[in-house]
């Protein structure tokens, strides 16, 4: 037995060695052809990444001006103009000077510089820009310009490695390595309420200055362009996918902008306690919020609560693959889309327009009822409140208070919100609402449509019992 032993730890050992020495084969054979991999690229694509300077002219007020906050109009003594400059990157696509860069990086600048590897300087013009997929194209007069080719982000793998050239904090091309974390985030667009859409992640470090130059993968093809980070957050970054900048290349060159098409509704997912209180047992699809007035839906006659399920015979999964089937179609285009409406499906037939622009006291009275909370403090509408919220509706009733960790605020209403509905019913006052949450069990979700910031959205909030 003392002899099997030997001769099983001996396997083990001599099977040790052998994948240990393996290892630092292929480690030595591997390793070294990377570390070639990364500089080939980096030599080969360097004179095409461009750093990317700015200035625009501001006015600015001195915090000195004595008694400014009590004038209408700051007098021009007061005031002066001063210069604000940014830095970018940006990479050259074509041979013939057109550079791409984010849109964020030359929006309203006055004077771009663009300057190159060796040294070269351009005076920069912004040809075609696009804030919806924060991306542009700048224009630079020269001939037989080093060029970058643009891969395919689509066939990028989760987990290749990538490399990412920039300007961080005028840091002119530098060089970081990492590899594609994800695909298909969603990456919000600090206090604008945008967000863009289907992004790129990546460790490879981005900082500021980063902005608009390319992420590569070992091919030295472009995949992504650098475009932004989390702040304070370690290993995060994000990049515009590269084929979303090449399906709108030619429309930026040729006409400046990018042509989309434009339904004029808001919209938010279906979720099951929002589908219930329809009649609608799925949860795919997109909710009509509101209509927006003279708008191409209006015009067909949707309606606040019907819910999208089809656009042309394709099932729409949720808003944002309405938004992308919409923007697919062009403006002038009639499209057939199936909503559900009071217990039954129903075609409109809506003719598609150009999208044109991209870019809300009396003491609070306790509502809750006798068998339910919802965790919030409402009120009339009054012109104080009004003012002090910033909206404009004279209808529905006012949320004054959110009861921390209450229903309410776990559903994500604010004080400030207009209630016009609940579970479908129009309530115009403090009285109104309480006799219909009446009917609401402990337990039950009630759907409250509100109006904020001049939009409305429907917002499921979960009852419990009174304690």
């Amino acid at each position: 037995m003392f002899k099997n032993k030997k001769l099983h730890y001996g396997f083990l050992l001599s099977m040790f060695v052998f994948f240990t020495l393996s290892s630092f084969s292929w480690a030595a054979t591997v390793l070294p052809e990377v570390n070639d991999i990364i500089p080939d690229i980096v030599d080969r694509v360097s004179p095409s990444v461009v750093n990317v300077n700015t200035s625009k002219t501001m006015t600015v007020t001195s915090p000195f001006a004595p008694f400014a906050p009590f004038f209408d109009q700051i007098p021009e003594q007061f005031q002066r103009e001063v210069p604000q400059r940014g830095i970018g990157t940006g990479f050259i696509f074509r041979e013939d000077g057109y550079i791409i860069t984010n849109n964020h990086v030359v929006e309203g600048a006055d004077e771009i510089k663009v300057t190159l590897l060796d040294g070269r300087e351009f005076s920069g013009k912004v040809i075609g820009a696009d804030s919806l997929t924060d991306i542009a194209v700048v224009k630079v007069e020269a001939e037989n310009l080093p060029t970058l080719s643009l891969g395919d982000s689509d066939t990028a793998r989760v987990g290749e490695f990538v490399v990412a050239i920039g300007n961080p904090y005028g840091l002119s091309h530098t060089v970081t390595m990492g590899v594609l974390s994800a695909k298909g985030r969603a990456v919000p667009s600090g206090d604008s309420g945008q967000e863009y859409e289907n992004f790129l992640q990546t460790d490879a470090a981005i900082n500021p200055g980063n902005s608009g130059g390319p992420l590569l993968n070992l091919d030295g093809e472009v995949i992504g362009i650098n475009t932004a980070i989390i702040p304070f957050a370690q290993g995060v970054g994000f990049a515009i996918p590269i084929n979303m900048a090449k399906s709108i290349l030619d429309q930026l060159i040729e006409k400046g902008k990018v042509v989309r098409s434009w339904l004029g509704v808001y919209i938010q997912n279906v979720t099951p306690e929002i589908g219930k209180q329809f009649g609608y047992e799925g949860t795919t699809g997109a909710l009509v919020a509101d209509v927006i007035e003279n708008g191409p839906a209006a015009k067909a006659n949707f309606q606040r609560g019907d819910i999208i399920l089809s656009v042309n015979d394709q099932e729409i999964t949720d808003t944002k693959h309405l938004q992308n089937t919409i923007r697919s179609l062009k403006p002038g285009d009639s499209a057939n889309i199936q909503v559900w409406r009071n217990g039954e499906k129903k075609t409109i037939e809506v003719q598609l327009e150009e999208l044109e622009d991209e870019t809300a006291i009396i003491p609070s009275v306790d509502i809750t009822p006798q068998k339910v909370d919802l965790g919030m403090d409402i009120s009339e509408i009054t012109a104080d409140l009004q003012q002090k919220y910033g909206f404009t509706e004279s209808k529905g009733v006012v949320v004054v208070l959110i009861t921390p960790g209450g229903p309410a605020e776990e559903a994500g209403l604010r004080a400030g919100d207009v209630i016009l509905q609940i579970n479908r019913i129009d309530v115009s006052s403090v009285e109104e609402f309480k006799a219909v949450l009446n009917k609401v069990e402990p337990g039950d979700t009630a759907i409250l449509l509100i109006s904020r910031a001049g939009r409305t959205l429907f917002v499921p909030v979960k009852a419990i019992e009174k304690k």
